[in-house]
This record gives C-alpha cells, structure tokens and sequence, in this order.
C-alpha cells in the first residue's frame, strides 16, 4: 500500500509540474495574437470644430514599423485625400499629419503591421466641423503613402503586396510559436521521465524491503 501511495504521489507531482510547464508557456502563445484597437483620436462619431492637425490610433501592443504597409488616408466628403497619409509609428501608435478640408464625415481609413507581423486595417468615422475663419486645407485624388491601405479597404482589392512585405515577419513569427510549443513538448517529455523513474527507483526499493 506504501509503494501505491508513494505512486500515485510521484505521478501527481509530476502532472503537477506538467500542467505549469504549460500555463507558463501558454502567454506566450497568446502573445502572438493580432494587435486589437483600443483608441483612435479624433474618436469614431466625433465632432470636430478646429483643426486636429493630426489622425492617430492606438492598438493594445507595439506596432512594426517595417517602413512600408502603414498608412493612414483621410478621406473627405468631397473624395479628396487630406494629408500625405503617411503613418508614424511610436510604440503602439500610428499617427498621420493632416490639414482637413470642407466640412462633412471624413473617413480615415488605415492599415498598420501587428506585432506578429500581419497587416492589419479597417476604418473609423468622425465630423468635421470647423468654426468660421478656420483655415482649411486642400485635397488630392491620391496621398503620397498608403496605396494598400486604400486597397485594403476594398475586400476585391489583391493583398500580393501586402503578403509580399510581411513574409519574413510572417515566417518569424510562425517560427517562434513553433519553437514555444516545441519547447512546451519537451519540458513535459522531461517530466514525464522523471516520474517514470522515480516510480520505477521506488518500486525497486520496495522490492529489495
């Protein structure tokens, strides 16, 4: 009964150990998720009555900067584009310079590079309505940065640019989830070991008593 009992204690130590192996590495994992929205200024739906001077938004996690695959167009209700829609990234903020135009909705429409390298994009809304004397700036039919943004907007639009930035971001990432899991296997192979031969070391004693 002794040598049952320090079994099944062995074994339970064991999953024990198993089971924070994987908790620890289970983070991790999860760190590899996309980037997730969190702010955006001016806010969706926000009315606007003097210059903003810039567009910016802000995820839950650091953003890439690989120098290309970010952007930030402000459209205006006319379809001008407002600012050169180049986007700035600061840690997990993109930002983008901007003189608006008439008043109306503008759409910024923007694209940013997560953390575990993927693209990702969308759209935000606000109103602008600036008080008399405001100085207002002038549109164009095309920014200076952030054709794929404008093309990630349109689920027709090709991603072949897209992917073609971010395959060695890709790979890492894939490569690192793949390195932690393998990593994970290994720790609870190793426990596993070591509880097969304590059970067999104690088994052995027991006998020899």
């Amino acid at each position: 009964m002794r040598a049952v009992r320090r079994t099944r204690g062995v074994l339970g130590a064991a999953l024990v150990v198993a089971a924070s192996a994987l908790f620890v590495t289970a983070p991790a994992l999860s760190a590899s998720a996309h980037n997730s929205v969190v702010s955006t200024t001016p806010a969706e739906g926000e009315v606007v009555t003097a210059q903003p001077g810039e567009v910016s938004l802000t995820t839950n996690d650091a953003l890439l900067d690989l120098g290309t695959g970010a952007a930030l167009l402000v459209e205006g209700p006319d379809g001008l584009f407002y600012g050169d829609g180049c986007a700035a990234i600061d840690g997990a903020t993109a930002s983008s310079s901007v003189v608006l135009g008439e008043a109306g909705t503008y759409t910024v429409i923007w694209q940013v590079v997560s953390t575990d390298g993927h693209p990702i994009s969308g759209e935000w809304t606000f109103d602008w309505q600036p008080a008399d004397g405001t100085e207002l700036g002038t549109g164009t039919d095309a920014p200076a940065c952030g054709g794929d943004a404008s093309g990630a907007a349109d689920p027709a639009a090709g991603e072949s640019s897209d992917e073609a930035q971010t395959d060695g971001a890709d790979a890492a990432a894939s490569g690192s989830t793949d390195l932690l899991w393998l990593g994970a296997g290994v720790v609870v192979a190793l426990v596993a070991g070591v509880a097969t031969w304590l059970v067999v070391r104690r088994r052995h004693g027991d006998d020899q008593d």
